[in-house]
């Protein structure tokens, strides 16, 4: 089969590879779309430390089922799928908890981070479990359900984030999960909007996402801005969805005294902290990691006509160009939230 196979850092070759073989217990899946993460990019470079080549990346994805494995019972070949990019064991204490994000066992898609290596959806074929697998509705087409493996990402750090309806809430970053968390919080919680980014484009589309406001950080006082949005009060709860020093420190500005900071983003593996502000004001901090059996949920609401998959893709490519599109992703390609691969 074909894949986009990263061989060195900043290097990546479309080339043979052999097909993968499936276990009694999953399927093999015809990759239909592959989406690029930016997690991907920053393992492009080796940044991350959590794509150590050789290694075929791509964890949000969806497809078509070639074949099912002998002990597959629910699925069958032909059925429309895409499915959680993390393997767990369901046997440590995490998974019988539900929390099977925090699996001991823990396994993504499309990352090799020295505890294991496992590859991923940029390829024609790719072998999944059944139990992580979920059936598309007719009216998602393959590119939208590349990207609601971010979608439940973005669910799950709402639903870590103690809210009230008519909540003033500060969104850190304008990426694709983002864009869901903003589109969550005006849909399913009334809640008044403010989206901070550095990129105008990012801003806009968080306009059509349902943002109330816009806060960009090159050209406004942030402060300010924040104290004339909320009367002066400041933000009754942040989500960080970037991972970096600034976006974080201001989101913890921005809130009021007993607001609530949930972070998601993990771009830098350590940032600098404004620790006092946060004991002296009484932050209280969250954290969200990936997502815990979220996909259901975001099924139904895409179902309801509650949050647009399509309109959070900027380019559908083939998985040839791959290389090329992750080139100017790295480069920082304005306006573009979401590339999809296609195989």
């Amino acid at each position: 089969m074909k894949a986009l196979v990263l061989t060195d850092y900043k290097c990546l070759e479309y080339k043979d590879v052999p097909d993968p073989e499936i276990k009694p217990d999953e399927v093999l899946l015809r990759v239909k779309a592959c989406a690029i993460c930016g997690s991907d990019i920053h393992g492009y470079d080796g940044g991350s430390g959590r794509r150590i080549p050789p290694v075929i990346m791509g964890h949000e994805a969806a497809g078509v089922i070639e074949k099912a494995g002998v002990g597959v019972k629910g699925f069958c070949e032909g059925d429309r799928v895409t499915f959680d990019s993390t393997m767990y064991c369901r046997d440590c204490v995490p998974c019988k908890e539900g929390r099977i994000n925090l699996c001991d066992n823990r396994r993504v898609f499309g990352v090799s981070c020295g505890d294991y290596a496992k590859d991923g959806a940029m390829a024609e074929y790719l072998a999944v479990p059944e139990y992580v697998l979920y059936r598309l509705p007719d009216s998602v087409s393959f590119e939208a359900a590349s990207v609601i493996e971010p979608l439940a990402i973005a669910l799950h750090a709402v639903n870590r984030t103690h809210l009230r309806e008519g909540d003033n809430v500060l969104v850190a970053g304008c990426g694709t999960i983002g864009q869901f968390i903003t589109r969550i919080l005006g849909s399913l919680y009334s809640c008044h909007v403010t989206a901070l980014d550095i990129d105008n484009e990012k801003l806009e589309m968080a306009l059509d996402n349902g943002a109330d406001s816009i806060v960009n950080t090159k050209e406004d006082d942030v402060g300010a801005r924040v104290f004339e949005l909320t009367g002066g009060e400041g933000m009754d709860a942040a989500i960080e969805a970037v991972g970096i020093s600034a976006t974080v420190g201001y989101a913890i500005d921005s809130l009021k005294k007993g607001g609530e900071l949930t972070l998601v983003g993990n771009i830098q593996q350590n940032i600098d902290f404004p620790l006092q502000r946060v004991v002296t004001n009484e932050i209280r901090i969250n954290s969200s990691c990936a997502s815990a059996g979220e996909y259901a949920a975001c099924l139904e609401l895409i179902e309801a006509g509650k949050i647009d998959l399509d309109g959070i893709i900027g380019k559908a490519v083939p998985l040839s160009e791959g290389a090329d599109w992750f080139e100017r992703l790295y480069q920082g390609l304005p306006g573009i939230v979401k590339v999809v691969l296609l195989p």
